[in-house]
């Protein structure tokens, strides 16, 4: 499987016969260039082994895979937290509860006082030794962002495999049960991921109507709803190209492009790091490889926030799914 997307340019021109630019030109056509602001969130990929296979993932997580984020990185990225206060470790995968060292990651990085946020999938917590979890996320306060593709089975279903819109219901009740939705510091937050090859629409309307039908169809409440757009990388690009909507797609994104988002990316207020140490200036740029300029730092464990402050942030033409529509971020629209 490839794990490109189309043709991607660094610094070239565009392969789309409608678009005489690439990202980079894009951005300078509008006077602008991507450079990073101060660091003020870890996010960590621990790895690609999950107990789904979900359709868009981007990191082509999955049951077989066995990359697994081990205890010296995870300490790396610990001191690191220690070391500068940095304010949020945002913890993803895979499913990021399935590596061993995974609580003693979220219990330490409390310690630092930084905000602990995990992507958490929502059907792990049915699988053998996983089934505290909302009592653990409680414990510590953690914040819960999971992905929840519609608020009918069908479409979720058809993204994430049979069976798993029924038990996210019952995952989301298990959270609401021990305070999240409603307690003020158990924060729970759902992403909309769109099925086919559009963009999402209105983050404020589709919210509007997750909340009315996840609590009238289900009794279930949550605080936020984030809708991110699907990347043109790894399995979702996979998609796009036996479903021969590869180019149409990316002419969507080009089309849509946005100066307004460009401030608001979230590749300018943090650093990615992979499940060996190494540092990216996302998590899409991670999927492909594309590593952070050559003569920073490249792993956590020689990591210093002041050298990454300002830093230009490598780019692709991937990146225009960040800056389509209201724009796409791991908080949703930032437009």
């Amino acid at each position: 499987m490839t794990n490109t997307a189309v043709q991607i340019t660094r610094n070239g021109k565009s392969p789309f016969p409608t678009s005489p630019t690439s990202f980079d030109e894009k951005l300078a056509a509008h006077n602008l260039e991507l450079r990073a602001a101060a660091i003020d969130i870890l996010q960590v990929n621990v790895g690609k082994l999950c107990n789904q296979a979900c359709k868009h993932c981007h990191v082509d997580a999955s049951p077989i895979r066995t990359e697994i984020m081990r205890r010296e990185t995870v300490e790396d990225c610990l001191n690191a937290l220690r070391k500068y206060k940095i304010p949020t470790l945002d913890i993803t995968g895979g499913a990021p509860e399935l590596i061993p060292d995974f609580r003693y990651f979220v219990m330490e990085a409390k310690k630092t006082g930084a905000k602990v946020i995990v992507r958490h999938n929502l059907t792990v917590m049915f699988e053998n030794g996983q089934e505290d979890l909302p009592e653990f996320f409680a414990e510590n306060e953690v914040e819960v962002v999971s992905s929840l593709p519609y608020f009918l089975p069908t479409q979720t279903d058809a993204q994430r495999g049979t069976g798993v819109f029924d038990k996210s219901i019952e995952a989301l009740k298990k959270l609401n049960a021990v305070g999240y939705g409603t307690a003020e510091k158990l924060i729970l937050n759902l992403v909309y991921n769109p099925v086919g090859a559009f963009l999402p629409p209105s983050q404020t309307a589709v919210e509007a109507d997750f909340k009315r039908e996840l609590q009238t169809r289900y009794e279930v409440v949550f605080n936020n709803l984030f809708t991110i757009t699907n990347m043109p990388i790894a399995r979702y690009l996979d998609w796009l190209r036996r479903s021969k909507n590869e180019e149409s797609y990316m002419r969507k994104l080009v089309s849509a492009f946005n100066p307004a988002t460009v401030a608001g990316l979230m590749c300018r207020n943090l650093i990615s790091i992979d499940w060996t140490g190494k540092l990216f200036d996302c998590d899409f740029n991670q999927m492909l490889d594309l590593n952070v300029e050559s003569s920073l730092p490249q792993t956590i464990a020689d990591f210093n926030p002041e050298k990454f402050a300002g830093r230009q942030i490598a780019t692709a033409n991937h990146c225009f799914g960040c800056t389509a529509g209201s724009g796409s971020s791991c908080g949703g629209t930032v437009s």
